[in-house]
């Protein structure tokens, strides 16, 4: 049953080179008809969700939500209380830039209710942030993030590595400076070049060449080493926390557990259905009008499909996947879920473990994840 909300706010300054996400840049945004919208489409999703749980967690990403008025996330959070409740110590997350304009936000959304905030540092070089089309700089983010501590019990920070030209000296230097910050969470990024960004079109230009696999799978596992050294392992492909720190929300995506979610473009999975948002603000807010929520798409998932994308979700986890529980929530057997074969060739070459019946991928292995799951999620099972 859902006992996470995540709610999209699709609006920024700018559009980031790299950014394949659903954000928009508008010159005007009328907080009065958002406001309306917003909630007309959560309490459309409250009479689709029968579970009778307290949320445990929610989510504003986008986008960027440190851009909405404290006000409109408070009147958020208080309509998700009314229609859902809140269970006890209630994670709240709203990623937002770290500049010093949105920090002057910060008292108020954590007097709103906010309580962990995940800030889109990216880099603590200037050079780099002009690189990747930031709006910040990186003494701008650092008094953004020192502001940050002082309301918020919990605060992440963002940073993509793996840049042009980026060497191991530099990148262990940042990522150094970075781990003093005293952050108990960090999500570190390959810079990636996704197909319909401006990267990408920079990229067939000329304009920069990206670094090559080989110097960033090293990065990859330097950056794995370091944080585990400073106490804050991998729990996830991406993601490093203090133990008990870790992202409760992203951890409900990644458990392949329930998760409702509203505003342009949002995903969410409840009872064995997909369902997604317009993604476009202006297709969004006429869909609300027209028939009271954002919905684009209610779909039906199969067990094989469920069981599949719990696969792909599950061994990006440090944790694994129990295999025994995985089959008995969707019916199917370990056998249809894994090539058997696989499994045996990769945890004898040292990149796939398992426990009984958990399993899980390696640290050498994590680097190679994305082949890995090709090879090993049964080919029965992704053909449904």
């Amino acid at each position: 049953m859902a006992k996470a909300l995540y709610i999209h706010w699709p609006f920024c300054l700018a559009k980031c080179p790299y950014c394949d996400f659903n954000s928009h840049v508008r010159e005007r945004t009328n907080m009065d008809v958002w406001e309306r919208a917003l909630l007309s489409d959560m309490r459309a999703e409250a009479t689709q969700n029968k579970s009778q749980e307290k949320l445990a967690s929610i989510f504003f990403g986008g986008g960027t939500p440190s851009l909405m008025p404290p006000t409109l996330v408070e009147k958020l959070l208080q309509e998700a209380e009314k229609i859902w409740g809140f269970e006890d110590g209630i994670e709240i997350t709203l990623e937002g830039n770290p500049s010093s304009v949105e920090a002057a936000n910060f008292a108020a959304l954590a007097s709103a209710g906010v309580n962990r905030v995940s800030l889109g540092v990216q880099s603590l070089r200037d050079e780099t942030l002009r690189f990747l089309g930031r709006l910040h700089g990186a003494e701008e983010a650092i008094h953004a993030l020192e502001t940050a501590q002082s309301h918020f019990g919990r605060v992440s920070i963002d940073l993509i590595y793996a840049r042009p030209d980026q060497t191991e000296a530099d990148w262990r230097q940042e990522l150094g400076e970075a781990l003093a910050l005293g952050t108990d969470h960090l999500s570190l990024y390959l810079l990636t070049i996704e197909p319909t960004t401006r990267f990408a079109t920079d990229v067939r230009r000329g304009v920069f060449t990206p670094l090559d696999n080989d110097p960033a799978a090293d990065l990859f596992t330097m950056t794995r080493e370091m944080t585990a050294a400073a106490g804050l392992p991998a729990y996830e492909i991406s993601n490093h926390a203090r133990p008990g720190q870790e992202s409760r929300h992203n951890l409900t995506y990644w458990r392949y557990e329930d998760y409702l979610g509203i505003g342009p473009g949002a995903h969410g999975r409840r009872d064995g259905i997909a369902t997604l948002r317009h993604k476009k603000p202006e297709n969004y807010l006429t869909a609300v009008e027209r028939q009271g929520s954002g919905i684009s798409e209610n779909r039906t998932l199969t067990k094989h499909e469920q069981a599949s994308e719990a696969l792909l979700m599950g061994l990006r986890l440090a944790e694994g996947i129990d295999m025994t529980s995985l089959s008995r929530r969707f019916d199917v057997t370990s056998t249809t879920m894994l090539d058997d074969a696989k499994l045996r060739l990769y945890r004898d070459l040292g990149l796939v473990w398992k426990k009984a019946d958990r399993i899980g991928v390696t640290e050498a292995g994590m680097p190679l994840l994305d082949a890995l799951l090709g090879e090993l999620v049964s080919e029965d099972l992704v053909a449904g």
